[in-house]
């Protein structure tokens, strides 16, 4: 380590981009990259059009993005009222902060909370990683519990009992993901009334980067609960990973101290257009959701199958494959399969006993089957 850096930065390790290539480059177009949990459609040509003439006609490079967003928000706030079955005055711009993806707005919510020794984060293993890489590159505590080896449901009770116990420096913040990534649960009814439960000196983080695929939003509990905040993105269902847009909602006084704290000029002017472009073609982005939970059934279903493989029930446009091969460890099995896969030209998220497989196209899923097969074949697993 060099002299001048903070010595507990050597002691994790930061999110890989691409978690099954050997490196962070690109990776090869030859795979099936169901790995990240994108859409496996692009943007369609003529949206594809409408931005290139976007780009040469309108934005002047030379000069600032849009620093206030307020066309944005404008759209993300009637997005999130239609979405939600919603009075039309329900979200205002005042309640949207958009970020360079949801990692931006994490950070700035810790920041907003936790620096300088005034709180700590609490996260339910398995989850979303970058509560925790995002916690510790800021020297912010984190405070893990596990969740139910069944059903993935959060242990409670030691969530319960982490919050009364913890100090020097306190729970200041619940991160949960509706639906979980990487097990693609939705909460339950007693996760809820836990969450509802909490003191407003906590702040709740509800990612529900999923939601256009799980249909389930507590947006409309929002107004019950000032200390809370939904996180969304644009990476999913719209398709924009490569764009990087996220936001959240908010009470209008949240969102006032996240504007404070995030970075000027956060979103390159590109990336708002193509947000804007997106909203303004929901209906045909979103066409495409229907038959990747047709997929998913299918994929489900075929996988289901086979005696050594645990899936649980899916609210995501990816499945969580658990391995339970007769007298094999599973996190072998499930790095063995996984290398497989690679070999084939699939890649997958290998997990510490499983896999996250994300839901292709057609042609792509037909693959990972005839693959997962052929991985089988003459395997220890089976």
């Amino acid at each position: 380590m060099l002299p001048f850096i903070r010595s507990d930065l050597a002691q994790f390790t930061a999110y890989k981009p691409h978690p099954s290539s050997d490196t962070a480059e690109a990776v090869p177009a030859q795979f099936d990259r169901l790995d990240t949990n994108e859409s496996p459609y692009d943007l369609p040509t003529e949206l594809k059009a409408k931005l290139a003439w976007t780009y040469q006609q309108v934005i002047e490079t030379n000069r600032y993005p849009d620093g206030g967003h307020e066309t944005l928000k404008d759209a993300i706030a009637e997005y999130v009222n239609e979405s939600a079955a919603l009075s039309p005055s329900t979200f205002t711009a005042a309640n949207i902060s958009v970020g360079n993806g949801s990692d931006e707005l994490i950070r700035s919510l810790l920041i907003a909370t936790c620096l300088g020794g005034e709180g700590s984060i609490l996260v339910a293993n398995p989850t979303f990683s970058m509560y925790g890489i995002l916690a510790k590159t800021l020297g912010i505590p984190v405070v893990s519990v596990g969740r139910d080896a069944t059903n993935f449901e959060i242990d409670l009770k030691a969530a319960q009992s982490a919050i009364e116990s913890t100090q020097n420096p306190p729970i200041r913040v619940v991160f949960v993901v509706h639906p979980n990534s990487p097990t693609a649960n939705r909460l339950t009814a007693a996760e809820l009334a836990w969450l509802r439960s909490l003191s407003e000196q906590i702040l709740v983080v509800i990612d529900e980067a999923y939601f256009e695929f799980s249909q389930m939003s507590l947006v409309g509990e929002l107004a019950q609960h000032p200390n809370w905040v939904v996180l969304r993105t644009f990476s999913k269902a719209f398709r924009l990973a490569a764009l990087r847009v996220g936001y959240c909602i908010a009470h209008p006084d949240a969102i006032a101290i996240l504007e404070k704290v995030r970075l000027p000029y956060n979103l390159p002017s590109f990336s708002i257009a193509a947000a804007l472009v997106a909203l303004q073609n929901r209906t045909l982005l979103l066409n495409s959701i229907p038959q990747t939970l047709s997929e998913r059934a299918k994929l489900i279903t075929a996988l289901s199958s086979h005696p050594a493989f645990q899936i649980t029930e899916s609210a995501t446009n990816f499945i969580y494959l658990r391995l339970q091969p007769n007298g094999s460890d599973p996190e072998d099995a499930a790095s063995l399969v996984n290398q497989k896969l690679r070999n084939l030209g699939t890649l997958v998220r290998l997990l510490s006993d499983g896999l996250r497989i994300t839901i292709g196209t057609p042609e792509e899923n037909t693959r990972t089957l005839n693959r997962i097969q052929t991985a089988l074949t003459n395997s220890p697993i089976n």
